[in-house]
């Protein structure tokens, strides 16, 4: 995995995925074409860098672990880690406040010192993912914590391509 250089970004001609917090959309480029696009729902508590916040941060990031090839859809994350546990209403009903990350994670990395990366500002260190979510959570509209949730089927195809390394622009 190369990580990406600022100065080069958005890349001309390899894949990239914007996200746009006011639009609730995210959009996967190849170069300068739309290749994908879809509903996510970034944080509740709106758009900013500071750990704790609750919100989304913004700026330059870049993929930097995929976690969950080959697990279930609904697979349940604790710690990054596969608990075993697959998401049902059963399980929804035992645990009614815990934040589900489900099926997938792109977990990013900031690429602007003072902005998304290192002291209290690291989105790396805030645990900034694309994830699964329970399908009956809002799409179009922010509810998360702080990271970019999606639906399973938008997962899927982002975690096929947005290899670690590939750019995330949030704005």
């Amino acid at each position: 995995m190369e990580t990406p250089r600022l100065a080069e970004l958005p890349p001309t001609h390899s894949e990239w995925i914007e996200i746009d917090a006011q639009q609730q959309r995210l959009r996967c480029w190849q170069g300068r074409e739309v290749r994908y696009e879809c509903d996510v729902s970034t944080g509740l508590a709106g758009v900013g860098q500071q750990e704790g916040s609750g919100q989304t941060p913004l700026g330059w990031h870049y993929v930097r672990a995929a976690i969950g090839k080959g697990l279930p859809d609904n697979a349940v994350f604790r710690g990054r880690r596969w608990t075993e546990e697959v998401f049902s209403p059963e399980l929804a009903s035992r645990f009614p406040k815990r934040d589900w990350i489900l099926t997938r994670i792109l977990w990013l990395c900031g690429l602007e010192c003072g902005v998304n990366r290192g002291g209290n500002v690291d989105s790396q260190r805030r645990y900034i993912y694309l994830h699964g979510t329970p399908p009956d959570q809002p799409m179009g509209v922010a509810a998360s914590h702080g990271c970019i949730r999606l639906r399973n089927d938008d997962l899927h195809y982002l975690f096929d391509h947005a290899q670690p390394g590939t750019p995330v622009w949030l704005h």
